[in-house]
């Protein structure tokens, strides 16, 4: 009986220190072409990704356990602690959604509701009603040209408006779009992963440039039709605790 339990405490360590090298190296792949090795430092490298947020005290805590497993072991199969089946469990989870996450249009807004330059103004906030959004991809053709936004519209209302009436009659949104902002979007195909969003959205902050949408199509063209959007809300609402701490 004593025999069996060793080596269940063996396999708890064991799969601890598998599952946190998992970690390990899947932070370095998030870190890219940084210098450094150093599993803390990484940790803050990553600090933008949700999962990390979400983990980042248990991730410092499992690094001082790890440490304390590998440097202070005196012999094959011997550990100086053991970590409980639950962390175990935990840590595996937080590995496997580390080294395969979820692809982003599993949290993507999948009902698109998009534009042509040609629709008229009066359809479209009829359209509008019916799918209240702030923003919307607009298309000349198959290609994406930009987003039509309410306050778009307001300000371009706002510009027309006689004695308290607005003819809307024969306005399209092309006639609206010299009223809308530069409102940043990019494109990227259905293989796009959370974690991969999330640095996208990080690269335009690091331009100074506030991404406004990611929109998802077969391939990552602006002449493809949308399969989902992404926005920074989207990313936001991911909840890693449910993932990871299971039943």
């Amino acid at each position: 009986m004593k025999t069996s339990l060793e080596g269940l405490k063996v396999l708890h360590s064991e799969r601890f220190e598998v599952a946190f090298n998992r970690i390990h190296d899947s932070l370095k792949k998030l870190a890219k072409k940084n210098s450094t090795d150093q599993f803390t430092h990484l940790l803050r490298l990553s600090s933008h990704h949700r999962i990390i947020q979400a983990f980042q005290d248990d991730l410092f805590q499992y690094a001082k356990l790890r440490n304390a497993l590998v440097h202070e072991k005196k012999s094959i199969g011997h550990y100086i602690a053991e970590p409980h089946h639950e962390v175990v469990l935990k840590i595996e989870r937080m590995a496997n959604l580390l080294e395969m996450p979820n692809y982003a249009l599993t949290i993507a807004s999948k009902e698109v509701i998009y534009l042509e330059t040609v629709e008229k103004l009066d359809e479209v906030i009829r359209k509008m009603k019916r799918f209240p959004y702030a923003q919307y991809p607009v298309y000349n053709g198959r290609k994406c040209v930009g987003l039509l936004t309410t306050r778009g519209i307001v300000n371009w209302m706002a510009d027309h408006m006689t004695r308290s009436f607005v003819d809307l009659s024969d306005i399209t949104i092309s006639d609206i779009f010299e009223y809308e902002q530069n409102h940043p979007i990019t494109f990227a195909s259905k293989a796009l992963n959370i974690l991969e969003a999330e640095d996208i959205y990080k690269e335009f902050h690091q331009h100074k440039r506030d991404l406004e949408m990611i929109i998802i199509t077969e391939n990552g063209r602006n002449d493809e039709t949308p399969l989902g959007v992404i926005t920074a809300w989207d990313l936001i609402e991911v909840d890693y605790v449910m993932d990871v701490e299971g039943d």
